[in-house]
């Protein structure tokens, strides 16, 4: 396990990594204990690969790669990428923005298990990865429609699935009553009876107001 570092020693990490990357890595912040980068998608595999290879840096394994979606920016997209360095035991994320049609480059060539973690943010996002050996869904059908973690996808999906028993096999139908999120990000129990989950920010919303007295 990697315990948050001391602030200093991220702070001339994130100093060194951003003088040194050739433009790769743009910026950093140190947040609870933790460096994050920031750099152009356009460069991501530059940006790994001096994160791998360089000596104060020795980012060996590629842990995960991520994304998120704001739809009000002009790009949407943050595709994130977290790496541990087992000889220095520290970890850092980089963080990469694109818009729906802008492809990222893929980082297969650096590390080859960002195969199947870039499959999954196509899957789930629609982000696009240039250079990709095998870019198709991971997680949901071949003829599955739209990407399920974006923030405009609805709840309900826009097709069901049941067996018909006069066909005698699976078939995809429309869904009529289309439910979708609400995004406020106050509470992901929303709705949740009262002293079923413990309260948390937003679980005022379903809980109605108390009457006053004499009404």
């Amino acid at each position: 396990m990697s315990w948050p570092q001391p602030l200093p020693l991220l702070e001339k990490l994130g100093q060194q990594i951003v003088a040194k990357s050739k433009g790769a890595v743009t910026g950093y912040e140190v947040m609870y204990g933790e460096l994050n980068l920031v750099g152009p998608a356009s460069r991501v595999v530059q940006a790994l690969t001096f994160l791998r290879d360089n000596k104060d840096c020795q980012f060996q394994v590629l842990i995960d790669v991520c994304g998120a979606d704001y739809p009000e920016r002009p790009l949407r997209f943050d595709v994130v990428y977290h790496l541990l360095s087992m000889t220095k035991n520290l970890r850092v994320r980089l963080n990469v923005q694109t818009d729906e049609d802008t492809a990222v480059p893929s980082v297969t060539s650096v590390y080859s298990c960002a195969d199947w973690y870039e499959r999954e943010t196509f899957d789930m996002y629609g982000v696009f990865f240039s250079g990709h050996p095998d870019l198709r869904r991971i997680l949901t059908d071949y003829g599955f429609h739209g990407h399920p973690l974006r923030k405009d996808f609805p709840m309900t999906g826009y097709v069901e699935v049941r067996y018909d028993d006069e066909l005698k096999r699976v078939v995809y139908e429309p869904v009529k009553s289309v439910e979708w999120r609400n995004w406020d990000f106050l509470s992901p129990w929303e709705g949740a009876e009262p002293g079923y989950a413990p309260l948390i920010p937003g679980d005022e919303k379903a809980i109605p107001a108390a009457k006053e007295p004499g009404k």
